[in-house]
């Protein structure tokens, strides 16, 4: 086994979502090394010869497409190859097309790294994580998914137009399930350091309690809405997985929303979901377990069994 590359990343599946995280890496000089991994050799080529076409635009990079032995050295692997949501499909309609396909591509993983970060990024991706993490026998801290740190970015962002603040001056968190179960927690929302709650009273526009609930029920159904118009999504997920991907590569100890093993917080256990979380150059550092509301700890264990429910009799 080779010694890893702190700075290499390899991005498995060549596809929307696959291309932009290479191009957002790119973009943003996270990562000197990039390989693009796709059964489709030729549209991983023609992925990596466009990117690598704006070479002269960006900080130095090395992206190429190679196969799964080209990542025996990748200090980060990204995994976002899979069947797409189409419309009308949730994310959990594709867990069975998913866990099929997964089962391929962890064993050619495990066949060349073992000492690499695994992040999973193809849907459904709590479910996806788990299965990742019961199958390359990775160590807890060097598996995780995107989790709901899209989905917390879509919460501050439309908490920011709601509120006229810019979306870094506004904190909140999305937990549990990337998914239908989602939980908003709104007793860590605040705007300025100051609770959502004792902001609004201050606000030019003063928010009523159903209007709150309506950006929660935007943010669930932000996906599915955008699948609808354009067929997929795939720029602001791209984003999300670079800033991850930042995160681990600079050793940021920054504080992220994925998806991860749950150990006992809550009171769940054995199965991943997406709380706040410390992450660096080792993958997760710490899960935190923040003092969120009574019926928060009940949503998310809620949100917990709602997955539960839904990988009953997969063969993991």
């Amino acid at each position: 086994m080779n010694k890893l590359n702190p700075n290499k990343i390899a991005v498995i599946g060549a596809g929307g979502v696959g291309a932009t995280t290479a191009y957002a890496l790119m973009v943003q000089g996270i990562g000197s090394e990039i390989v693009l991994i796709d059964v489709n050799k030729e549209k991983a080529e023609g992925e990596a010869m466009d990117l690598r076409h704006g070479a002269s635009f960006v900080n130095p990079v090395d992206i190429y497409a190679g196969d799964y032995k080209d990542l025996d050295d990748a200090k980060l692997i990204i995994i976002t190859a899979g069947a797409a949501q189409k419309p009308g499909e949730t994310r959990l309609d594709l867990i069975k097309k998913n866990t099929g396909i997964f089962k391929n591509i962890i064993s050619s993983i495990t066949k060349y790294n073992q000492d690499g970060i695994l992040l999973v990024v193809t849907n459904p991706v709590d479910i996806l994580t788990y299965l990742t993490y019961k199958l390359s026998g990775f160590p807890v801290n060097r598996v995780l998914g995107s989790g709901t740190v899209l989905d917390s970015s879509r919460f501050r962002s439309l908490l920011s137009k709601n509120c006229g603040v810019a979306a870094s001056n506004v904190h909140g968190y999305i937990i549990g399930e990337h998914g239908d179960s989602e939980v908003p927690v709104w007793s860590l929302t605040n705007i300025a350091g100051t609770q959502i709650k004792n902001y609004c009273p201050i606000c030019d526009k003063v928010c009523k309690e159903e209007e709150l609930e309506q950006i929660s029920s935007k943010v669930k159904n932000a996906g599915y809405e955008i699948i609808r118009k354009k067929g997929a999504t795939f720029y602001a997920i791209s984003l999300a997985v670079a800033r991850i991907a930042r995160a681990i590569l600079r050793d940021e100890n920054a504080v992220l929303t994925v998806s991860s093993l749950m150990e006992g917080y809550y009171g769940i256990e054995d199965m991943s979901l997406s709380l706040p979380t410390l992450i660096n150059s080792n993958g997760i550092a710490k899960v935190l377990e923040l003092p969120i509301s009574k019926k928060e700890k009940a949503d998310f264990r809620a949100s917990a069994k709602h997955l539960k429910d839904n990988i009953k009799g997969l063969e993991i």
